[in-house]
């Protein structure tokens, strides 16, 4: 089958473009060619840039797909776009929307495909809700060709699993205290990138996937106590945690806080039985513990990448003092 992925090389992304060179599909990449992630031989790469609609019309001239995938496609506009620029062209149109587009907090669990759609906390989740909406009307009106595929959680050997990256394990390796969302029991649900490709590649040119969504995550949930903890572990490093409820940390951090309410704050745990009928050979077979040893050996062999920021290493640091000093003392 002839592919074509708008990006291909992000943490997601990337191992779906491994998986897909490897099973044989005949993929073709256009990104702006900025990422420094391999692509593997035999992979034809376009450079071009979304933005500009007449310049990707005059790059795949009457080039037609049995399936596109557009991993960088966030936005009502964006999604528009593709509509106008694939419809007739290709046999499935595959957007990747997000699991944190669906009901937050959940009334109920586990989380299915066919639970509500509704995030009133993160911008991003909304954009993703609207874009759904665009492109189930286009199916209905006018047959375009949609497959959504909702990820969660998904990282790579090169991601950590939260807000601050290496300068929380900075901090850990260091022996300072480190934040937990909560009172870090919420339970999450992290997948590993190439656990998350079996089940991509699994609905390209599928038939049965048209019209339908689907979300891909490991059946592995953990605490975020157990997240951090496995991180320090895998890091060589202790655990001090500090306990701060979310709605404080969003306040005290108008950046990470639609982020947080809006996703990471509340437990996500998801049933995965979808995707497993319609892809049989789909099974997460990376636990987390597996993944956070990848994610720190890759980054010791990486200094260049144990990029520590010295703002939010000093935020934590107020935040911790601020919550310290608010709490009652005891009798």
């Amino acid at each position: 089958m002839n592919i074509l992925f708008i990006g291909g090389t992000g943490i997601i992304s990337s191992a779906c473009t491994r998986l897909a060179a490897e099973q044989g599909f005949n993929l073709t990449l256009l990104n702006r060619g900025k990422s420094d992630r391999m692509i593997p031989p035999g992979v034809e790469v376009i450079h071009g840039d979304m933005s500009d609609e007449e310049q990707i019309r005059a790059l795949l001239k009457d080039r037609s797909f049995d399936a596109v995938a557009d991993w960088i496609a966030f936005t009502p506009d964006q999604a528009a776009r593709d509509i106008r620029l694939f419809g007739g062209r290709t046999g499935q149109y595959i957007f990747i929307s997000s699991a944190s587009a669906y009901q937050t907090p959940p009334l109920c669990l586990p989380v299915t495909e066919s639970t509500p759609l509704c995030n009133p906390f993160w911008q991003y989740s909304r954009d993703k809700i609207a874009c759904e909406e665009l492109l189930i009307t286009a199916y209905r009106e006018t047959g375009f060709p949609v497959t959504i595929v909702r990820p969660s959680h998904t990282y790579d050997e090169r991601t950590l699993p939260f807000h601050y990256q290496y300068t929380v394990v900075d901090r850990m390796r260091r022996g300072k205290p480190v934040i937990i969302h909560g009172d870090g029991t919420s339970l999450w649900t992290l997948t590993h990138h190439r656990d998350f490709a079996k089940g991509f590649t699994g609905l390209l040119g599928h038939p049965q996937a048209t019209g339908q969504a689907f979300h891909i995550t490991s059946d592995e949930s953990l605490t975020w106590n157990q997240i951090y903890r496995t991180v320090a572990e895998a890091a060589g490093a202790g655990l001090d945690p500090v306990h701060i409820p979310s709605d404080l940390l969003a306040a005290w951090d108008g950046e990470y806080g639609p982020n947080l309410l809006g996703d990471k704050s509340h437990s996500m745990i998801f049933d995965n039985s979808k995707i497993k009928r319609l892809v049989p050979g789909f099974q997460c077979v990376i636990p987390f513990h597996q993944g956070a040893r990848e994610i720190m050996t890759w980054l010791d062999a990486h200094p260049e990448k144990r990029r520590t920021d010295p703002a939010a290493d000093e935020r934590m640091d107020q935040i911790i003092r601020a919550f310290e000093r608010a709490r009652p003392v005891s009798a």
